[in-house]
């Protein structure tokens, strides 16, 4: 496998860690990294936290190559997963874990696979269209250019690259690739380029960034994980236990805001005066809506950019809800009452 590939600076590595410290020096506590990556944020967790259990996933067998290098001197805690993030419920049950106790989403793409021309993610070097997370399985990008439809390539770059020129560039594709097979990067690129109006190109960074980011999504079908994950990790939390999940663009961070609002707020009758046992929050909120980087965090690491931070912290059933609890004095996660009335926001729901 040779050097570790790539630059890798773990994003918002304070926060996480200041977010997740209460549910880290819980006794016998296990955090799982959902995105393990190069292993930056889990070793700082293992570092600070001498008696967590890591348990960490990915479905990039070389990422996992060298985070296993990077945290061989906590072999004897450390359990590293071949895995999706959505695959959770049977790795902990495999691993004889019912509950995990601190979790970390970083979604969207490492800084390994951004850095390796020869991994296709990238619009600005030359490359295969590959693009997968995990290059021993799935489709390519390749495939996805030159073999989907032309009404589903535009389904792709408008629902997940929210591209609206989606029908201009699936024509040029469909013309160019009638000629001979689109199978570089920088060919599809300057495709994409020359299919969008000029004057839409001098705004908004590369042309080609909406279009990438719409074929990644597809190749490794990263909306459908999360949207199965982030419920899946909620309800495998243990009381007390904390989430994060760090999110880089719009589609993402919709996923996850609707996962947490759906815990966070009351499921009983809501005519009802008192909370029923078990129809309570299970989740409260740590942070208002999402929260950005701070400028020094962007000046210190670029890729922070874009990112929106999200946390919650599981509620223990007896303070979720009891039997006869009147709802006015109910403790909420939101700082208001327990239940809200049709419509109405919780505070921290916004972007």
């Amino acid at each position: 496998m040779g050097e570790q590939r790539g630059t890798h600076v773990p994003v918002l590595l304070e926060r996480c860690l200041e977010l997740l410290a209460p549910a880290l020096a819980l006794p016998g506590a296990v955090h799982v990294d959902f995105t393990l990556g190069l292993g930056g944020h889990a070793e700082a967790v293992l570092e600070r936290f001498p008696d967590a259990v890591l348990i960490g996933l990915d479905r990039d067998p070389e990422a996992l190559a060298h985070s296993g290098r990077r945290l061989a001197r906590f072999a004897d805690r450390t359990h590293l997963v071949h895995a999706i993030y959505d695959e959770l419920p049977s790795v902990l049950a495999g691993l004889g874990r019912r509950v995990f106790h601190s979790g970390l989403f970083d979604l969207g793409v490492s800084s390994l696979q951004l850095d390796e021309p020869d991994r296709g993610f990238a619009y600005a070097q030359d490359a295969p269209l590959d693009m997968r997370m995990d290059q021993s399985r799935g489709i390519t990008a390749e495939e996805v250019v030159n073999g989907y439809q032309p009404g589903d390539l535009v389904r792709v770059l408008r629902t997940y690259g929210e591209e609206k020129f989606a029908t201009r560039i699936v024509s040029a594709i469909v013309k160019e690739r009638g000629r001979e097979r689109i199978t570089s990067t920088t060919f599809l690129a300057d495709l994409v380029k020359e299919a969008i109006p000029a004057a839409a190109r001098r705004t908004g960074g590369n042309p080609a960034k909406r279009t990438f980011q719409a074929l990644r999504i597809e190749v490794n079908g990263e909306l459908a994980a999360v949207e199965s994950a982030v419920p899946s990790a909620l309800d495998l939390l243990a009381p007390n236990g904390r989430l994060v999940v760090m999110s880089y663009q719009s589609l993402e961070d919709r996923i996850v805001k609707r996962a947490i609002a759906a815990r966070a707020r009351s499921t009983g009758p809501v005519d009802l005066p008192v909370e029923l046992p078990g129809t309570g929050p299970s989740v409260r909120l740590l942070t208002k809506g999402s929260e950005p980087p701070t400028e020094a965090e962007v000046a210190a690491n670029p890729r922070a950019a874009s990112v929106r931070l999200r946390a919650v912290e599981r509620v223990e059933q007896d303070q979720a809800s009891g039997p006869g609890r009147d709802r006015d004095r109910m403790p909420a996660p939101h700082g208001g009452r327990g239940r809200r009335r049709p419509g109405e926001r919780i505070e921290g729901e916004g972007p």
